[in-house]
């Protein structure tokens, strides 16, 4: 087995290595005078089973041309298979068409990723499902739910027993599935927000679809992006008498004004995983709290590399 991290998330890389106890595979991975990406593998790769591993998050352009750029060394060297580990996956958000003359984004990134090379995707919570199958190769999309069910028994449980005003709450409809299992695992109650998006980046909270007085809500979600959704979401909820507001989301973004949006909201706490690496304003913000992925994504990786079932890991 053969660990190649890429530029996007060296630390998210090295806690894979460590959970799998391999180093990382020695590479040079530069940028040129003009920006061009130059990709050389330092080591014996012939016949391995490779793993590259590169979020392809801010900024997207650079580091999906560098997953490519990466593959593609790969498979010239002689790589036995080659698996894309994106526990990010940009472009996500475009997976169909939302008007006359748009493109479908998420289908031409799956088509580059595969040409270049790769003969399987691992990756985290797509934003839809459908995703799948626009790639011609297999992929494995990992559930982040049993990690983040784990973190809320730990800190909110009390003599072993959740609270019974557990509250978990979609924040649009799109997300309803995703909150429906959450809740059937923690054993607590549904809310669905129902908003109406005005226009990209913003949006309006229109009626909460479910009981939240008095209740412990928890939000739920893929991306956090510009926050304006999780934000106007909370307000709302303790507008409406819950007696408090977390949320619980897979991919942190967090673009623009995201952090003091967060920070200045009623939320008490946003935890998110480590597959965006963070920023400074993340790490540095009171209620954002980091959750480390490194371990799951190991136990995937071996798993592939060994020919065993990773779908078992969520039964």
């Amino acid at each position: 087995m053969k660990l190649i991290a890429g530029n996007s998330n060296k630390p998210l890389s090295d806690s894979i290595a460590q959970n799998l106890g391999v180093g990382l595979t020695k590479a040079s991975i530069r940028r040129f005078s003009d920006m061009e990406i130059f990709v050389e593998i330092l080591e014996n790769v012939r016949g391995e089973d490779a793993f590259v591993i590169q979020p392809t998050s801010y900024p997207v352009n650079d580091n999906l041309m560098e997953l490519l750029i990466t593959i593609d060394t790969l498979r010239r060297a002689s790589a036995r298979r080659i698996t894309a580990v994106i526990p990010y996956y940009g472009y996500a958000r475009q997976d169909r068409k939302t008007g006359p003359r748009t493109p479908i984004t998420a289908k031409l990134v799956a088509n580059l990723i595969t040409q270049a090379g790769a003969n399987r995707v691992l990756t985290l919570d797509l934003h839809a499902g459908q995703i799948q199958g626009f790639f011609d190769i297999p992929v494995d999309n990992l559930y982040v739910a049993p990690v983040f069910v784990r973190h809320i028994r730990d800190t909110m449980s009390v003599q072993g027993k959740l609270p019974d005003n557990l509250t978990i709450v979609s924040p649009d409809v799109g997300g309803v599935l995703r909150a429906r299992a959450m809740a059937k695992r923690v054993e607590g109650s549904l809310a669905i927000i129902d908003k109406r998006r005005e226009k990209a980046g913003e949006s309006e909270v229109m009626n909460i679809i479910g009981d939240v007085k008095g209740h412990d809500c928890l939000l739920v979600d893929d991306i956090v992006d510009s926050a304006g959704t999780l934000c106007n979401a909370a307000v709302a909820l303790m507008d409406a008498g819950a007696k408090s507001v977390s949320a619980y989301v897979t991919h942190g973004v967090f673009s623009g004004q995201a952090v003091e949006r967060i920070d200045a909201s009623p939320m008490k706490a946003l935890i998110v995983t480590d597959s965006i690496a963070a920023t400074p304003a993340v790490e540095a913000s009171s209620k954002i709290k980091l959750l480390p992925i490194g371990p799951l994504l190991a136990e995937a990786v071996v798993r592939i590399s060994q020919e065993r079932s990773v779908s078992s890991l969520f039964g």
